[in-house]
């Protein structure tokens, strides 16, 4: 897919509507689907400190139809493939107790229901995926400080609870999560919290596109956290 095509939650809504529209055209038995949006789509709709996000991660749950109106919006709106897809199912992150915590968002064609996921839970989500070089950790902070401000703080209790809801506990997490999640809870200043993580995210970033560009093909799925902490090593150096 490309880097280019970003999707903010105007675009989220009327692609999922123009979705729903098809699938109601296509699925004759009329069985409802569901769609429940993760990650960055989920941020989007419920937060308000990203303003965008490169495809839209989510599961679905429809009849075999809904592969063909998801493809038919594609081609006719000429959306890169794969911009609405499942592949999070591929990741550690993901568990299929997430839909029973998620939350309702809308109904398009009264057909196809979409969900997302909020608060604890999409901070439980974050830090079992605890990606230096992706936006994880920025997002964290950044669901932190939205939920100060709208008088409804995250609690470590409530985070707690979440993590064990969804992955049975923090022996299931990154070593590191437990540890940097009380932190941020005890640092008054969210705001220089986030500033920090954002740059530190882009930074790692920048780090692996380079790597990348001297060693073409080195990088995959399974080794750039390794790779990632290896020159931050020798950065320090």
């Amino acid at each position: 897919m490309s880097a280019d095509v970003m999707f903010g939650k105007d675009q989220i809504d009327s692609y999922l509507k123009e979705v729903a529209k098809q699938y109601r055209k296509l699925n004759r038995k009329g069985m409802p689907a569901e769609i429940t949006l993760i990650g960055g789509a989920s941020i989007l709709i419920n937060y308000g400190f990203r303003n965008s996000t490169y495809d839209v991660d989510a599961l679905i749950q429809a009849s075999s139809s809904m592969k063909d109106a998801i493809n038919y919006v594609t081609d006719t709106l000429e959306l890169p493939n794969g911009w609405l897809n499942d592949d999070f199912k591929n990741t550690p992150s993901y568990t299929p107790k997430l839909v029973a915590y998620s939350k309702h968002y809308r109904t398009f064609s009264n057909m196809v229901n979409i969900r997302t996921i909020t608060g604890e839970y999409l901070v439980a989500m974050k830090l079992r995926a605890f990606r230096q070089y992706k936006h994880d950790i920025s997002d964290i902070v950044g669901i932190l400080r939205e939920h100060i401000r709208m008088g409804d703080p995250l609690t470590y209790e409530r985070i707690d609870k979440a993590v064990h809801d969804l992955y049975d506990g923090w022996d299931n997490m990154p070593e590191d999560a437990q540890g940097m999640i009380q932190n941020m809870l005890s640092d008054e200043d969210v705001d220089a919290l986030y500033e920090m993580y954002t740059q530190e995210e882009a930074a790692a970033k920048e780090t692996l596109l380079t790597f990348n560009d001297k060693y073409p093909d080195v990088l995959k799925q399974d080794n750039l956290d390794d790779i990632l902490s290896h020159l931050k090593a020798k950065q320090k150096l």
